[in-house]
């Protein structure tokens, strides 16, 4: 998610989750090849992470994908699902289902260059453009002709024009059922579901029928979400750590990151929905804001904002 998931987020959730793949921002092939700093900057501790890149230039895409997997991302993974204005200027995100033989084009080129998968995130539909057939037909197209053989579906349509991307996570109304049909005509293809998915309860039910889920602002908004990822997903049988606990395991990753010159909130920002709904959260959400901001601001802040949870709370 743009300006969400950054490295300082993905090393966060990874505390929370050894198995679940996590994602990039989505990360433009301009600023990979002409941007100033390091677009493909990520931590170690994150794998499993996929790096996803917006973008309609074959050449350019496979440039920023042999990049990606020399750095040892574990999957690319193209954003076609985006359909915010300043994307469709630059001719990729969602515009991009209009035109599936250049999706194709795309993902061949980038996979004769990897060897990691080449992934495609995607809508169920543009406009008017939104019938089951138009989007097998994407599929089609892209899974014969380009090699690509996953896929996860926002299972919203987007309207490019008329709704903000914020409207266009809320106004298209989901349809979970097209995805499922989807991996019935598609069985071949691992074939995954986005959109509104807020439990592991609600995971579990898509599983049923799909490959897998992506959870995206829950996950930010309610971090704590992946603590039972591990267990109830993926099976594991280990403990399941408490919020206080994976507070303290940040400790030494954000004095690490404040002797390298970063900012405490750059860090503190994606912390602050842990103890969402219990005792303390707003003291602990409000301490952070009002103070990790300030000039030489550090790990006292965060410490100081976790003594505002009751220490009798096993949490």
């Amino acid at each position: 998610m743009l300006d969400w998931t950054d490295r300082h987020c993905r090393y966060f959730h990874r505390l929370l989750t050894s198995e679940t793949l996590l994602y990039t921002e989505m990360v433009t092939t301009g600023a990979i090849i002409h941007g100033k700093g390091d677009f493909l900057a990520y931590n170690e501790e994150e794998h499993p992470v996929a790096l996803q890149l917006g973008g309609s230039n074959p050449q350019d895409l496979a440039t920023c994908a042999k990049l990606a997997a020399e750095r040892g991302y574990d999957e690319i993974n193209l954003n076609v699902g985006c359909p915010s204005d300043r994307v469709q200027n630059g001719r990729f995100g969602a515009c991009l289902m209009a035109e599936p033989q250049l999706v194709a084009d795309c993902i061949a080129a980038m996979k004769d260059v990897v060897d990691v998968p080449v992934t495609v995130k995607t809508r169920i539909g543009i406009d008017d453009q939104d019938s089951y057939e138009f989007l097998t037909d994407f599929v089609s197209t892209v899974s014969e002709k380009g090699g690509c053989e996953q896929f996860t579906i926002h299972a919203r349509k987007a309207w490019l024009s008329g709704l903000s991307p914020k409207e266009n996570r809320e106004i298209p109304p989901l349809d979970y059922p097209r995805a499922y049909q989807l991996k019935k005509d598609f069985s071949h293809l691992s074939i995954a579901v986005n959109g509104g998915v807020k439990t592991l309860q609600e995971a579990k039910e898509h599983l049923q029928h799909l490959d897998g889920v992506m959870v995206g602002r829950e996950a930010y908004q309610n971090p704590y979400i992946l603590a039972e990822v591990d267990q109830q997903i993926f099976g594991l049988d280990k403990p399941i750590k408490k919020r206080t606990q994976v507070v303290q395991e940040m400790y030494p990753y954000i004095e690490q990151q404040l002797e390298k010159g970063a900012y405490l909130g750059h860090i503190t920002r994606h912390m602050l929905g842990l103890f969402q709904n219990m005792p303390g959260a707003r003291q602990w959400r409000r301490y952070i804001s009002e103070n990790a901001h300030k000039p030489g601001s550090g790990i006292e802040v965060v410490e100081a904002a976790l003594a505002k949870i009751p220490k009798e709370l096993d949490v």
